[in-house]
């Protein structure tokens, strides 16, 4: 063996080939899932959230309408599921017809025995007559119903002390509600807008009193568009809104002497004005020239002594659903409506002749059915004037 020798090249070393290292293409459900998820017997831990799911297991004999309200308006983050199980009428009608022999057989027992009339089973028999009576007839539908709510804190004593605030707020209602103990994973899943009920803890209602439940009662009033109108103080949510996207988009607005209507009024035209929205303002107090100044609009000052003046030929550009030819002849309707007024009584040739004129006189500043009443110079009353002098009356 030669220690000191050089080395030969060995031809035949096979060297290793490249280690392939698998990919794994990433999910919409990797993206979006918690960094961590811990599962325990009464919370469970997302990422830095901490959350608690309730369901409710007993409602009183009378529901409310807008019950839910206090619930719904709650200043917390939470999620609430409703879930409406309908039932068949038939086995209802049987379970009823069942009870109620169960009932009246208590109640004939107890009078035996010489007992005082017990109220309760008196109340729970006329009850169920009534519902059967409504089931019978169709006026009533039968359902289960089931109402979860998953309420998220950043740490433990902060969904503790949710927890005691929101079960106060049932209890004032004679609802009484209780955390999915050992089953939080269901109930947070149940919450989530999959329309999964996991947690199957239901209470049998009628139409009436699950009628109550309906949650849109809530008086958050922001939409996704329009101006800030101010702070809801119910919930402290913003009031966002855009009246003019109504059917009718009028606004009256009422207050006591000095309780900011005017200022509302001025707020509502800066933010308007933001959006590019036209304003003009009727203000015969002079109160709103310092802010038609102040956004470089054009205050005009009408009065005898001034040196504006409204012309009743000016002539608007036609809106969505109408055409210029519509428009022109509506203008001339309602000049010829004023002459009348300033004139008097108008002879039916007389009227032929002023609606003659006014379709010339449009005629003579190109304002025609074709024309682009966007870029017009509207004739004035002295135009008019100019045209019945030469008009030739046969």
């Amino acid at each position: 063996m030669a220690l000191l020798g050089k080395k030969q090249p060995n031809e035949n070393l096979e060297l290793p080939e490249e280690t392939q290292i698998p990919t794994v293409e990433g999910s919409l459900v990797d993206a979006i899932a918690p960094s961590a998820l811990q599962v325990t017997s009464n919370y469970v831990q997302i990422g830095k959230k901490y959350s608690r799911t309730f369901f409710v297991i007993t409602y009183p004999r009378f529901l409310t309408a807008n019950w839910l309200s206090p619930i719904i308006n709650l200043d917390k983050v939470f999620n609430a599921s409703m879930f409406i199980h309908p039932a068949d009428t038939g086995i209802i009608l049987k379970k009823l017809r069942k009870k109620l022999t169960q009932i009246e057989s208590q109640i004939a027992t107890e009078e035996e025995q010489g007992k005082i009339r017990n109220p309760i089973l008196e109340t729970a028999r006329d009850d169920i007559e009534n519902l059967r009576d409504k089931l019978i007839q169709g006026t009533e539908k039968f359902f289960k119903y089931a109402l979860y709510i998953t309420i998220f804190e950043d740490s433990i004593e902060k969904l503790n002390e949710a927890e005691e605030q929101i079960l106060s707020l049932f209890e004032a209602k004679m609802v009484y509600i209780r955390p999915a103990l050992f089953q939080q994973e269901a109930g947070i899943n149940s919450t989530l807008p999959l329309g999964e009920d996991k947690l199957l803890v239901t209470n049998s209602m009628n139409t009436a009193p699950l009628s109550t439940t309906f949650p849109f009662v809530s008086s958050n009033l922001s939409s996704n568009k329009g101006i800030l109108y101010g702070i809801n103080r119910h919930n402290n949510s913003l009031i966002i809104f855009d009246r003019f996207s109504m059917e009718n988009g009028n606004m009256v607005i009422f207050g006591k002497a000095g309780g900011g209507k005017s200022y509302a009024v001025k707020v509502e035209i800066l933010r308007s004005l933001m959006f590019g929205a036209d304003i003009i303002v009727i203000d015969p107090e002079n109160e709103y020239q310092h802010l038609a100044e102040t956004v470089d609009g054009s205050y005009l000052k009408i009065s005898l002594t001034s040196k504006h003046h409204i012309n009743p030929f000016d002539i608007s550009p036609p809106g969505p659903d109408e055409t210029t030819e519509e428009i022109i002849r509506s203008k001339i309707m309602d000049l010829v409506g004023l002459l009348k007024v300033a004139l008097g009584k108008l002879t039916p040739e007389e009227n032929s002749i002023l609606d003659k004129a006014l379709n010339e006189v449009y005629a003579s500043k190109d304002i025609t059915p074709q024309s682009d009443l966007k870029n017009i110079t509207p004739p004035l009353l002295e135009d008019l004037q100019t045209i019945l002098e030469n008009m030739e009356v046969e």
